[in-house]
């Protein structure tokens, strides 16, 4: 099915779907897939993890099938830094060892696990695993932004709804880790850079032999942290709105620290991220202001 108002060549469909997704393979063709299709949130993942493996996994599964019987064995996953769990050294480089330690980071990692033993098969398989760190901000325009269900899971959106005035405060948990000013440090991606990292791979995976097995796992991030009092004041200055917050008791399971190591990307895929803290919170600002309600206001 078509989805109603958007370019031919764009389809809807559930990915659990194997005789849906088999027509769009027919119809289209494709050389190759760029794997975004995935539940994200941790807290939703630990509240109810049957969806998540079910979406998640089940649906890589379905997928893989419908790539194979199309002869389409070119794949770049999205995958997730939190498979590498707790990290014991930073910044995290693809050596490090993976861990993952909720519902959703295992999720990411069974792919990439299943990934790992569709090459090892022997079939011409072309695999790369994106380990993005935190994907921000909103295209440059102003058009297009992040928009979440419910309570924001993750940072940038709640910091932002803080400042149009959507939550009256933001909580911070933990000031008390061994981090530069006590909050938890963490490596920021700007969502333009990670699209062209994923055009990158695409690239680089095509390069390769087509009839050769090949998989592996690059990092996409900045290679630098930043705290979570950092990103509020740089969030203040962008927006030139308050943004009250008070510090609560840690969450279970949050490092202190996490930020990659970009040297394997910028080697491999001939990418590095090129927007800073400053236009992260800029982009991510126009789009919130222009739309203090989300999509539906």
């Amino acid at each position: 099915e078509q989805i109603s108002g958007t370019r031919p060549g764009f389809h809807e469909c559930d990915l659990r779907d194997g005789n849906r997704l088999n027509g769009i393979f027919d119809q289209e063709q494709p050389s190759g897939v760029i794997h975004f299709a995935g539940l994200k949130a941790v807290g939703e993942s630990v509240d109810d993890p049957l969806l998540y493996f079910d979406n998640n996994v089940s649906g890589t599964v379905t997928l893989l099938r419908a790539m194979e019987r199309a002869d389409c064995r070119s794949i770049v996953f999205s995958s997730s830094a939190t498979v590498y769990g707790m990290p014991e050294i930073v910044p995290i480089a693809e050596t490090a060892p993976t861990d993952a330690i909720n519902p959703y980071g295992r999720t990411k990692l069974m792919v990439e696990e299943m990934l790992e033993d569709v090459v090892a098969s022997g079939a011409p398989w072309r695999c790369l695993n994106l380990r993005y760190f935190n994907p921000v901000g909103a295209h440059n325009s102003g058009l297009i932004g992040e928009d979440p269900r419910g309570i924001p899971a993750n940072l940038f959106p709640f910091v932002a709804q803080v400042a149009v005035g959507r939550r009256e405060e933001l909580l911070v948990f933990g000031d008390d880790y061994d981090t530069h000013d006590g909050t938890g440090v963490r490596d920021y991606i700007h969502v333009e850079d990670l699209a062209a990292g994923h055009v990158a791979a695409l690239d680089h995976i095509f390069s390769l032999p087509e009839d050769t097995p090949h998989l592996d796992a690059v990092n996409l991030g900045t290679g630098r942290g930043y705290s979570v009092l950092e990103v509020i004041e740089a969030f203040r200055q962008a927006s030139g709105r308050a943004i009250p917050y008070r510090i609560v008791d840690r969450r279970p399971g949050d490092a202190a620290a996490s930020y990659a190591d970009t040297t394997k990307a910028q080697r491999v895929l001939g990418w590095s991220a090129t927007h800073d803290l400053t236009d992260m919170c800029r982009d991510h600002w126009a789009w919130q202001s222009n739309n203090p309600k989300g999509y539906d206001g």
